[in-house]
């Protein structure tokens, strides 16, 4: 169990609402009391996006909830967060966001051997029609399990 993950919140929205073409792992640069508040599973990665700022990647609207017990070093929930990337990484990001319409979308955020992490996607805004064509396919595949579980 050398890679044991311990998921604290998923952004479920996040695969509705875009074609998610590439991911990738990221650290997150936190303070004391938001490692705590992270550990008892108090985030909300809903609206939580990515951008490349003067050669850092910084995250936008993951709210982590005040820790109950941090007392006068209570972090502010909405504090934009650096991740923590490889500047290779970062270099890369960089050339694919600025092509049209393609976002950082944070997909989950996790502990993977103690550390912090967010998995960020690299994803394209769908289309009205491209989430109800998604919800046509979905509900034609559920049938056919349906079908071929009443046969048996």
């Amino acid at each position: 169990m050398d890679d044991m993950i311990k998921i604290i919140t998923q952004n479920r929205k996040a695969r509705h609402d875009y074609t998610v073409l590439e991911t990738l792992e990221a650290g997150i640069a936190l303070h004391g009391t938001e490692v705590k508040s992270l550990r008892s599973g108090n985030a909300n990665l809903k609206d939580c996006y990515a951008k490349v700022v003067g050669g850092e990647v910084l995250l936008y609207n993951f709210h982590i909830s005040s820790y109950d017990k941090g007392g006068y070093s209570n972090h502010d929930p909405l504090r934009v967060k650096k991740l923590l990337l490889h500047r290779k990484e970062i270099r890369k990001l960089t050339g694919r966001v600025e092509e049209k319409g393609l976002t950082l979308v944070a997909l989950k955020a996790y502990f993977k051997r103690g550390k912090a992490k967010v998995e960020l996607a690299l994803a394209r805004g769908k289309k009205l029609y491209d989430r109800r064509e998604d919800l046509a396919k979905r509900d034609v595949q559920r049938e056919m399990e349906r079908a071929t579980r009443r046969r048996r």
